[in-house]
């Protein structure tokens, strides 16, 4: 009776939020070029523009290229209490953006700002020239996959839980996906392959193995930004070997911005953001850091000789 109460207390406590305030109108919608000019269609030609309405009433096509920019941001979960100051970031589109830094250094405060989970009170974040407040939260979100460190799969099938990346995918494009995350194999090598019952929150599957079927959803959903929140930093060597490897393949060409927990998996990342106490104190690549011999330096060669 007891653990009754308290999981309805939860239940009503969820009832009882009030739903996100979402005042924006810029649109996400598949595109094609018919004479040169980008145009609004039905097609799955694999091309997304942001639908932005305008003020003498026209509406302009911006191509979705995967380009994020934080400029001034200051950001607090509450009011009193800043956890960023004064962030600059520039993603041009198809880089690989890596933060570093302690726990409670703001790394994975700055990717929710990206997904607007939350409001920032100073400064401006824009996705290609638009500013996200702009833009609908359900489609801001729909152009950004996140890789999580915990892997969450449903009661279903594989093919179901890698479908979820993209509910209209034909069985020969799941497939492709799972090819390209390094699944296939392992999946064939089940006893109904693909329809496999994963069992509740894939308890029938490893570690390594979730993260592959997550990595496949993302292939299938195909978006211009991508997220790793410390993806592999729960597996063991083998299969972080592998899974990095998937890693590597989806972020070719898309905006990616990389948490990382073993920095020797960030060395080729166009920048590395150093972060400290929500203040950024280094910015450059791995060469470059490592040179300065600064904050960077101390972090690497110390994580270098724990390992």
């Amino acid at each position: 009776v007891a653990m009754a109460q308290a999981g309805a207390g939860r239940i009503f406590n969820l009832l009882d939020q009030e739903s996100e305030d979402d005042q924006g109108v810029v649109t996400l919608c598949r595109v094609e070029t018919v004479d040169g000019k980008m145009v609004e269609t039905d097609k799955r030609t694999g091309h997304w523009a942001w639908k932005h309405p305008r003020s003498d009433g026209h509406v302009e096509l911006v191509e979705m290229k995967g380009d994020i920019r934080l400029e001034g941001v200051d950001f607090g979960y509450f009011d009193d209490r800043m956890v960023l100051h004064n962030v600059d970031v520039y993603a041009n589109p198809g880089e690989k953006i890596a933060f570093v830094g302690a726990t409670g250094a703001g790394k994975t405060t700055i990717t929710n700002l990206i997904n607007r989970f939350y409001d920032i009170q100073k400064g401006s974040i824009t996705y290609d020239g638009i500013n996200i407040k702009l833009i609908k939260k359900d489609d801001l979100r729909k152009s950004i996959s996140i890789v999580l460190q915990d892997t969450h799969l449903f009661t279903g099938t594989i093919a179901d839980n890698i479908r979820y990346g993209n509910l209209e995918a034909s069985d020969e494009e799941v497939i492709e996906a799972a090819k390209k995350a390094n699944a296939h194999d392992f999946i064939m090598e089940l006893e109904e392959g693909y329809d496999t019952d994963c069992g509740q929150r894939g308890v029938k599957l490893s570690g390594g193995q979730k993260q592959r079927i997550s990595i496949a959803r993302v292939f299938l959903k195909n978006p211009p930004i991508l997220i790793f929140d410390e993806a592999t930093s729960a597996l063991d060597n083998e299969s972080e070997s592998i899974v990095q490897e998937s890693l590597e393949k989806l972020s070719q060409d898309r905006t990616t911005f990389v948490i990382a927990h073993r920095l020797s998996t960030i060395k080729n990342a166009d920048q590395i953001i150093v972060m400290d106490q929500g203040h950024i104190v280094e910015i450059g690549n791995h060469e470059e850091l490592l040179q300065k011999q600064g904050y960077y330096h101390q972090l690497y060669y110390s994580q270098f000789e724990t390992e």
